[in-house]
């Protein structure tokens, strides 16, 4: 009887140590797909710009810090990398 207990609270707490570790490794890996995201539509973005842009002389090097860049700070991210490659 006691070998049963024994082995039941083993399982029992190893399922609570994978949840805890989980959670643990649950935040950064959320924080790296929505940086990823953003920077997907950061690209997009820089595309759009370029398109709409060449006639004007405005171009942003489509790269991955770039993409980065305009994903994370949005509107004026892209502003900055076009005032900056003026």
């Amino acid at each position: 009887m006691g070998l049963d207990l024994s082995v039941f609270l083993t399982y029992a707490g190893m399922v609570i140590l994978i949840f805890i570790f989980g959670r643990l490794f649950l935040w950064p890996l959320k924080v790296i797909l929505k940086i990823a995201l953003n920077s997907l539509i950061g690209g997009a973005v820089i595309l759009l710009v370029n398109a709409v842009g060449t006639g004007m002389g405005i171009m942003i090097p489509l790269n991955i810090l770039n993409a980065v860049i305009v994903g994370l700070l949005g509107l004026p991210g892209a502003i900055m990398l076009i005032l900056f490659n003026m």
